[in-house]
């Protein structure tokens, strides 16, 4: 049906808590509605154009008679809230066994295991904010040269270093060697991250030279089945990170959600290849909904918004365009968490845009409808989780 698809995961834009919220402590949790009432109302004319208004009310967003694309939202499947899970359900991988989460920190067990692969102490080994923990110990980090461990509601293991103190290189070695030697079995967090940061005490900054190192997927995502049928598979932003480097004929790092955007409308414009690309844009997450900056993440929502008005005309009749979420990070309710929350789904292309249908996607019930809708597409086998939309959208 369509010679390349595009993938937009907007990280951490989520759009009502889901019916298991509870058990997540998220009950009250709705990134999208709850930034928009905050600020007022947003200003999102392409996505209101696209129907973003009629997947839930909200403030700024009307709702529009003739949406140019299919709209619905998305429930999660997978046990958690991770970023990890969420792109992985998203390929048609749902995880069922949740990754190990430390709210207490790591045992004794996996810091000593540390220290002797390492050769380094763990200053922290707490659960806490990344802006936080600077705070309190940057100013030992400097002093001492060792590293601060911690972690978060997620299952990850962070590492945070001065990059004048500990090399980006080092860095980076020493999350390969808890990523394979300290994080492994029962302690298989879902990533190891690099949390690089500069500045003195009392202006410490993380930089954007952050570097995650994800667990392999434990089955084949649709990334593997389409690179294994020759198709290309493009990854931008933490796509990489996240699938460990698996199922990609090429890659493009970024180091911010306007980065991200240009190099995908580049893409839009100049790569003919068949396949797929999908681009992750970090920075509501990382940025705003981590630091409860919910104006910060209003203004990103809006500069995201500008962007797609010059990346849609880029688009080919070919072309498919679906943008989502992986999980939600509520900047407005107490913590700095990910929180439960289903996920918007708009599904677009020029034929489309142009007919008048109004096409409610509903609620489906797992993410991997998306990546079933992917394998559909392309010809490939069913996955095994996952009912494609394809029909529904069809030219």
């Amino acid at each position: 049906m369509f010679k390349r698809i595009f993938v937009i995961v907007l990280d951490s834009v989520g759009i009502g808590a889901m019916p298991d919220a509870s058990e997540y402590g998220d009950t009250e949790a709705n990134t999208l509605v709850h930034i928009a009432e905050y600020k007022g109302g947003l200003t999102l004319p392409v996505l209101t154009s696209m129907g973003l208004g009629l997947i839930e009310p909200i403030a700024g967003i009307p709702k529009v008679s003739r949406p140019l694309a299919a709209f619905g939202k998305m429930a999660e499947l997978s046990k958690g809230k991770d970023t990890t899970s969420g792109h992985w359900e998203l390929a048609g991988c749902p995880l069922f066994t949740p990754f190990p989460v430390y709210p207490n920190g790591f045992p004794p067990e996996v810091i000593k295991k540390f220290t002797a692969c390492t050769g380094l102490q763990a200053l922290g080994n707490k659960a806490a904010s990344g802006t936080e923990i600077l705070v309190e110990l940057g100013e030992e980090h400097l002093r001492t040269g060792q590293p601060i461990v911690y972690t978060s509601a997620d299952s990850v293991f962070q590492i945070a270093a001065h990059e004048e103190v500990i090399p980006l290189k080092r860095l980076y070695e020493i999350c390969k060697i808890v990523r394979e030697e300290v994080c492994v079995g029962n302690h298989a967090v879902g990533r190891i991250i690099a949390r690089p940061f500069v500045g003195k005490p009392g202006s410490f900054t993380r930089t954007a030279n952050r570097h995650d190192y994800s667990i392999k997927p434990p089955t084949p995502t649709v990334l593997d089945i389409l690179k294994e049928a020759k198709f290309s598979v493009t990854g931008i932003g933490k796509i990489a990170d996240i699938f460990a480097n698996q199922g990609l004929t090429q890659s493009f790092p970024t180091k911010s959600n306007m980065q991200g955007m240009e190099i995908i409308t580049d893409l839009a414009q100049n790569n003919l290849d068949t396949g797929l690309i999908i681009a992750n844009l970090v920075e509501f997450d990382s940025s705003y909904g981590h630091r409860n900056d919910v104006l910060g993440y209003a203004q990103a929502l809006e500069e995201f918004d500008e962007s797609l008005a010059t990346f849609l005309p880029k688009l080919k009749d070919t072309d498919l365009l679906m943008i989502t979420a992986d999980h939600g990070c509520d900047p407005t309710i107490a913590g700095t968490d990910h929180t439960r929350e289903y996920v918007p789904l708009l599904v677009y292309h020029h034929d489309l845009a142009t007919t008048g249908q109004v096409i409610n996607l509903g609620t489906r019930t797992t993410f991997a409808d998306l990546g079933a809708t992917i394998a559909n597409n392309f010809t490939l086998p069913p996955l095994p989780y996952g009912q494609s939309f394809l029909k529904d959208i069809s030219r």
